[in-house]
């Protein structure tokens, strides 16, 4: 009797994205196979326990000889060992450098080093995530930092072409190094009702604004790199020091007391909160005022989330203020200033304000 054997030989890397997924999410080999198998895939493909077993080794072969090139996103264009399509080499890359959205939140603004990397089985636990899966994102975060942190220019788009991310993750890496950067606090009890997602937006948003790079500040023949802030990772010391003229609107009691007024008539009859509005709008203003007077110190730049939620969202929200009303506040509140005979500090306001007032549209949830 003749036993018949096809053989295909080809040079095309196969990559399974199943396959690829438990490996990026941290299982071994013998759970990758008992998952694989409740799949119900022996029974779709007629295989055997066996060559499923070895179909998985073979991949999660191909996928440690790959790893080392995907730290080096542009690596794994250029080298010609793995024969891989350009649509497939884009989705190793992007799923290589996802992350988990509940990882990332335990890690997000503390420093990307040993001692947090030290807490990774905790974090393991806390959120489910495997610690294999931890350890593999908390490493690209702080691979990503490193390349990026002394570049000048956008800080998405260093990330971008230096990972060949999505612009959408490149944009969330550009806030988690940002966070890292400048050390926010966001693990205190009353913020963890924000997300990752809310934190990203305004991440993205102080560094439209409040970077040197968001005012172009480059100088014509720029320092070395160690000599000079970097463009979107730092904050704008100048406009931070800046900042402190503000404190006019606060200080000054008739401006306190004009302000209110034009406030208040142009909201009277429009929310449904003004009785408590308008009996706390100085407090409400002195905590948006001094939140930026402060901003010079380290530990105010740190407890900027913390402060937001404290003097604005937690008053507003123990007076039941609707979104809507919030809204309409912060609107009229930014915009009355520049009715304000007297003050002399406009754009500054308005640099301060545009990022804050989304900030706070986005952290609040009545």
């Amino acid at each position: 009797m003749t036993n018949e054997l096809d053989i295909f030989v080809g040079n095309t890397t196969l990559i399974d994205e199943d396959v690829y997924r438990l490996w990026l999410d941290g299982y071994s080999v013998s759970d990758a196979v008992g998952l694989r198998v409740r799949s119900g895939i022996l029974e779709q493909t007629g295989a055997t326990a066996g060559v499923l077993q070895s179909d998985t080794m073979d991949h999660y072969r191909t996928f440690h000889m790959l790893e080392r090139l995907l730290h080096t996103p542009p690596k794994l264009l250029h080298q010609l060992v793995f024969q891989i399509p350009p649509s497939r080499q884009a989705l190793l890359i992007e799923r290589y450098y996802a992350f988990d959205e509940a990882f990332v939140r335990e890690v997000l603004g503390k420093k990307l080093s040993k001692g947090t990397k030290k807490d990774l089985d905790d974090i393991s636990t806390k959120t489910g995530v495997t610690l294999k899966s931890c350890r593999r994102q908390f490493d690209n975060f702080k691979r990503v930092f490193k390349v990026v942190e002394e570049m000048r220019g956008s800080l998405a788009g260093n990330i971008q072409q230096h990972f060949l991310l999505s612009d959408r993750l490149a944009r969330d890496y550009a806030a988690v190094v940002f966070f890292a950067n400048n050390r926010f606090e966001t693990g205190k009890k009353k913020l963890q009702y924000l997300t990752f997602g809310d934190l990203a937006f305004c991440a993205e948003l102080m560094i439209q604004n409040w970077t040197p790079g968001a005012v172009g500040e480059q100088p014509p023949d720029p320092p070395p790199y160690s000599q000079v802030d970097d463009m979107d990772v730092d904050l704008d010391k100048e406009f931070l020091q800046d900042l402190k003229e503000l404190k006019v609107l606060v200080a000054d009691k008739d401006l306190l007391d004009l302000h209110k007024s034009l406030v208040c008539t142009a909201l009277r009859g429009k929310l449904s909160v003004f009785p408590e509005m308008e009996a706390n709008f100085k407090n409400l203003s002195r905590g948006l005022v001094n939140i930026a007077s402060k901003l010079t110190h380290t530990k105010d730049v740190r407890d900027l989330f913390v402060d937001l939620v404290e003097k604005f969202i937690e008053p507003c929200r123990s007076d039941r203020w609707p979104l809507n009303d919030v809204r309409l506040f912060l609107n009229q509140y930014s915009a009355s200033v520049h009715s304000l005979d007297g003050f002399r500090h406009q754009a500054l306001w308005d640099r301060y304000m545009v990022t804050l007032r989304s900030c706070l549209l986005r952290m609040y949830h009545d």
